[in-house]
């Protein structure tokens, strides 16, 4: 099985003891700002406390988000949870794309980081995805790795750190393990 570890803290309320250290007011204060404001749209209200009260983008975002019911910015925990919300077809190339990747690799962790299923070994990043309607998208995290494989991915929509395959597509296992060496390759020491 493969194992899942958090990335980082995703909670919103990690972000307020540092919003009162900046701001030196308590967060008592800014819930009563956002409950005079609470009839804003979103980006009026990042504005109004980027503008008038000096917060940057990302605490602005979690008081924000916070202040309407957001507590948290992961939507799942799992693999499962991820895989939830999508048909059977998905969900099987999914785990077919993470077992050509790990059954090569097994010491590589599949993670929830970004709210996207991710490979991580030694801490980095190798491989990651995400299910949409009409395609799966798949990274390789490198985009000298996507451009080493582009004459492999002729066949693909390719951006500059993505390509895209079908929802019902036939992993190539070569193709996957090429790309998670040349991305292991790239990290320090390795």
């Amino acid at each position: 099985m493969l194992s899942l570890v958090a990335s980082t803290n995703p909670d919103r309320v990690s972000y307020f003891p540092a919003i009162v250290k900046k701001h030196g007011l308590p967060m008592t204060y800014w819930f009563d700002q956002m409950k005079e404001i609470a009839d804003w749209k979103y980006p009026e209200q990042i504005a109004y406390l980027r503008e008038n009260h000096g917060f940057s983008q990302a605490h602005a975002n979690a008081l924000v988000l916070y202040s309407r019911g957001s507590k948290s910015a992961r939507r799942c925990n799992s693999i499962e949870e991820y895989l939830a919300p999508f048909d059977a077809t998905k969900c099987a190339t999914v785990t077919s794309i993470f077992k050509a990747i790990t059954t090569k690799y097994p010491k590589m962790e599949l993670v929830i980081a970004w709210n996207q299923p991710m490979l991580k070994f030694d801490g980095q990043y190798i491989f990651g995805l995400s299910v949409h309607t009409k395609h799966i998208l798949l990274a390789p995290i490198s985009s000298e790795v996507l451009q080493q494989f582009l004459p492999r991915l002729a066949s693909y929509d390719t951006n500059k750190k993505t390509f895209k395959v079908p929802v019902d597509w036939k992993a190539d296992v070569k193709l996957l393990r090429d790309m998670a060496a040349a991305r292991l390759a790239e990290l320090p020491g390795k």
